[in-house]
């Protein structure tokens, strides 16, 4: 089996269990009132080291998981999905793979940004405009939780990527050329 193969299985793996265990695991835990996402931190992980084409191609399938599951309009969590890959993407330039401050500054950006989206287009288009208990109760806890979950599983999925990367060892600056290849 070549590199690239091995990549492809090994992060569809990872973002369906990151997936299993965002939607059937944690909702069972009865003492967790919020729960990280582990969806934005997967995505966000491994789109900060390849670059914003892959993490767009990662953001794409998260994203269309967590619609196939939601029951809403299909695009709607890939739209953010596909769009936190490409400008996370971007910060490759800046990162440092022994620094943990900038993934936790934009894993809490990440998480602010996808509960604001989630509030703006299911709750604000609504009428519902309590913005101040949104944000106390389902966005800072939330956040926080992120952050903390961040710090635990940053380095494991850091290390998975490296390793697959290592595996691969192309690396292509062409969005078409890097989807084709798989």
């Amino acid at each position: 089996m070549n590199s690239n193969m091995k990549r492809i299985i090994a992060s569809f793996l990872l973002v369906i269990l990151a997936f299993i265990d965002a939607d059937l695991y944690f909702p069972l835990l009865p003492f967790l009132a919020v729960y990280p996402n582990l969806m934005v931190i997967l995505v966000f992980s491994f789109r900060v080291y390849p670059g914003k084409c892959l993490g767009m191609g990662y953001g794409l399938i998260a994203g269309f998981l967590m619609d196939l599951s939601s029951g809403g309009p299909l695009g709607f969590h890939t739209l953010i999905f596909i769009w936190m890959g490409y400008v996370n993407g971007i910060c490759t330039k800046y990162y440092y793979e022994d620094y943990i401050t900038l993934p936790l500054v934009l894993s809490a950006l990440n998480e602010v940004f996808y509960n604001f989206y989630l509030y703006v287009f299911g709750f604000l288009v609504r009428g519902r405009l309590h913005f101040g208990y949104y944000f106390i109760n389902i966005i800072l806890p939330e956040t926080i939780f992120t952050v903390v979950t961040t710090l635990i599983l940053y380095r494991l999925f850091l290390y998975i990527s490296r390793r697959l990367e290592r595996d691969g060892k192309r690396r292509h600056n062409d969005c078409l050329t890097i989807f084709l290849k798989f």
